[in-house]
């Protein structure tokens, strides 16, 4: 079955880094796209970036466009989210999510990682 788990979330200070890993199973990336969204207190859930299936084309919210990078490791079936120059409001329980329209819509999401950003 598909799963994903995420880790990486800790309490960092702004202008800090973190690298968050979704661990990926019961899937190929040729055929599922990947995306990071969060969601942080008293607010909807966002997406912050996503990998398309296949050739891996990103995308990124304009909040984080030049400071987070979202890169897979098919080896290693983990998708990474690399968050560099943290601000506060990046504060968020951050959640990777696996989608494939191809036969029917399939959608899969991890439990989430906290990131606390300290200003």
């Amino acid at each position: 079955e598909v799963q994903l788990v995420e880790s990486g979330g800790a309490l960092v200070q702004a202008g800090g880094s973190l690298r968050l890993s979704c661990r990926t199973s019961g899937f190929s990336y040729e055929h599922y796209a990947v995306g990071w969204f969060r969601q942080a207190p008293g607010k909807e859930r966002e997406g912050v970036a996503c990998i398309s299936s296949g050739l891996g084309d990103t995308y990124y919210a304009d909040s984080v466009k030049g400071r987070f990078t979202i890169s897979r490791d098919k080896a290693k079936n983990t998708v990474y989210l690399q968050m560099n120059n943290l601000k506060p409001e990046d504060t968020a329980v951050y959640y990777c999510k696996a989608a494939s329209y191809l036969n029917g819509d399939y959608e899969y999401w991890g439990q989430g990682t906290q990131v606390t950003v300290s200003s």
